[in-house]
């Protein structure tokens, strides 16, 4: 018994020092991201010199499986060191938390397999939302299709394109629940084409481009369906959150990040700063020293309800039970509401900071475009509520979804 804890506690142990790595490690870089932003904006993609450092640093491992030399950190430290990236630049977090939440596949493949994909050191999968075809035939699948929106996949070593499973005859593949059955083709990226299509409006740095891919064979033990209990092989409470979730509580940090940086710049801007013909700085004015203090409550306190509900699951599948639907509601309000909040202050600081916002010298521009582009992405929009709303009052029609 006493050698069962002192296991346990030793485990326990070894994976708050890997947690506190990683947040020391990602403050350490925000100095090189942040003189490397314009570079990787510019380019639309990583700037070399930062990717090779994330790499080094071991933070695309963060939810890889122990199995893959990952570091399989609780969700709630894993999303603090994504805030800590989204400071110094929030393409660098988006392409973190997108490759972070793809090497939750790893959990669903054979370990040799886990390996081959994601053994490298440098190794990174981008996957895109939309579904293509995947013919079966033996051995494998024969895959086609286009995927838009693969965030990182300029430095991505392979892809994951989502197909309905289409049969031999022709026919569409079931599912238990009647619908169209989807898997995820895992493939080298030598296999597809990428097509330039990132040109937007924010997040411009995570190059998430679209790949095609026409006819590629890919081995069945290189496709899996991501949420499905019966495929995943890893033991460890991490893979008892589902993939989907990692990315949503990735994406909420990232809108906390960036809205902490925009107010901690506004404070210094504030003690210096003269608005138009006015005799005080703007500290001095009433109007800015409330609004400061709710904007300092809303990211505070969204970003303590994240944390605090991600520990509260984190204790439900430690203990081996499974997340239950009022546990994924809670989760995904706290996502969106997250988000949500972070934007209304960086709203609050943009305009604020009157004529200095506007200019791309200025550290409010650029992130102001990234927290709205942020918002676009369907985990972050405001429809979220609507479905969380519904689990509240008793509501089956959105559950699903959540």
């Amino acid at each position: 018994m006493l050698e069962r804890l002192s296991s346990e506690q030793a485990e326990t142990d070894a994976a708050a020092a890997a947690a506190g790595d990683c947040i020391a490690r990602a403050r350490q870089l925000r100095p090189l991201i942040e003189a490397h932003a314009a570079k990787t904006e510019e380019a639309r993609q990583l700037a070399p010199e930062v990717l090779a450092a994330l790499h080094e640093a071991r933070l695309f491992r963060m939810l890889l499986p122990r199995s893959c030399d990952g570091l399989e950190l609780k969700p709630a430290a894993y999303v603090q060191v994504i805030e800590e990236i989204a400071k110094a630049d929030a393409s660098v977090a988006w392409c973190m938390s997108q490759g972070s939440g793809a090497s939750m596949f790893a959990a669903y493949l054979a370990p040799h397999v886990a390996r081959e994909v994601f053994g490298a050191p440098n190794a990174a999968l981008a996957s895109g939302p939309t579904d293509g075809k995947a013919q079966a035939v033996k051995g494998g699948y024969r895959v086609t299709g286009r995927w838009g929106f693969a965030s990182g996949l300029m430095h991505a070593t392979w892809v994951g394109g989502h197909c309905n499973i289409v049969e031999p005859d022709g026919s569409i593949r079931m599912g238990a629940d009647g619908k169209p059955l989807s898997r995820t083709m895992v493939m080298p990226k030598s296999s597809v084409t990428i097509e330039d299509a990132w040109h937007v409006v924010g997040l411009k740095g995570t190059g998430s481009n679209t790949f095609s891919a026409n006819d590629v064979f890919v081995p069945d033990e290189f496709s899996l369906t991501r949420e499905a209990d019966e495929e995943r092989r890893e033991p460890g409470p991490l893979y008892r959150f589902t993939t989907y979730q990692l990315f949503g509580v990735g994406f909420a940090s990232i809108p906390l990040g960036i809205a902490r940086e925009m107010l901690d710049t506004f404070v210094e801007l504030a003690t210096e700063k003269f608005a138009y013909r006015q005799t005080k700085v703007l500290r001095e004015n009433a109007v800015i020293q409330s609004q400061v203090a709710i904007c300092e409550a809303k990211l505070r306190a969204s970003r303590a309800l994240l944390l605090k509900t991600l520990e509260e699951l984190w204790s439900t599948v430690a203990a081996g039970d499974a997340i239950s639907l009022d546990q994924r509601a809670a989760l995904r309000l706290a996502s969106v509401y997250a988000a949500h909040q972070a934007k209304d202050v960086a709203n609050t600081i943009y305009h604020n900071a009157g004529a200095t916002a506007i200019f791309e010298s200025n550290p409010f521009e650029r992130r102001f475009r990234d927290i709205h582009t942020v918002i676009q992405q369907v985990q972050g929009q405001f429809h979220n509520f609507e479905m969380v709303g519904q689990v509240l009052l008793g509501m089956e029609s959105g559950t699903k979804l959540i």
